[in-house]
């Protein structure tokens, strides 16, 4: 069941669905952890794709490593996002391989070592699972408001055929809200997946 929004600030919002998110027990996110990878494991954007971009979960955030663990099986290459120097504000992908070493950015959030590593940028990638705070049916997605993923993937709002890489936003089903309005900087995904579902874009346009 989807959260009423009614006229709710966007960081009332956020707070409150960031606290649904950790208030589940670790039990709980690892089941849906591995839910949402034998879900998304079976659909054709995954099966087809050859370089995944992900993240490192935190905040109660779905945990995309079971995925990422069938991608390495499955012989895909996955990279996992840097934070740029100041003051760009938007990311860079370095390969990623289970047991690398990581450390902490300015966040606490862990990712790979850029030293004598070649970046990638986001065209580079086949598929990226994007984290949200919350999102609706219509694959709208509501982020932490740091901007990030917007900056870094502005450049598709001007494609209006060639789009990589796919975007795929993966969440908590209890982040679902029930209708987001999104703002004009706004980079809109593909597709949503949830432990319990899956949301397309292109399935909400045709409703």
């Amino acid at each position: 069941m989807s959260l009423p929004i009614s006229m709710t600030p966007a960081g009332t919002l956020r707070r409150r669905l960031r606290a649904a998110r950790v208030a589940l027990g670790p039990a709980e996110q690892r089941r849906h952890a591995r839910a949402l990878a034998r879900s998304l494991g079976r659909q054709i954007a995954f099966l087809r794709t050859c370089r995944v971009g992900a993240y490192w979960s935190s905040d109660g955030e779905i945990d995309p490593c079971p995925l990422l663990q069938q991608a390495h099986t499955r012989r895909k290459r996955c990279f996992l996002p840097v934070l740029r120097p100041h003051p760009h504000r938007r990311l860079w992908f370095l390969e990623y391989r289970p047991g690398d070493p990581l450390a902490n950015n300015r966040f606490g959030i862990p990712e790979p070592r850029l030293r004598n590593r070649r970046v990638r940028l986001p065209w580079a990638l086949d598929l990226l699972l994007v984290p949200l705070v919350g999102f609706d049916a219509r694959c709208n997605r509501l982020g932490m408001g740091g901007g990030y993923y917007d900056r870094t993937l502005a450049y598709l709002r001007r494609r209006r055929h060639w789009r990589r890489p796919r975007l795929i936003g993966i969440a908590h089903e209890c982040q679902r809200v029930e209708a987001l309005t999104p703002n004009p900087w706004d980079v809109p995904l593909d597709m949503i997946v949830t432990e319990a579902c899956i949301y397309s874009r292109k399935d909400a346009h045709l409703g």
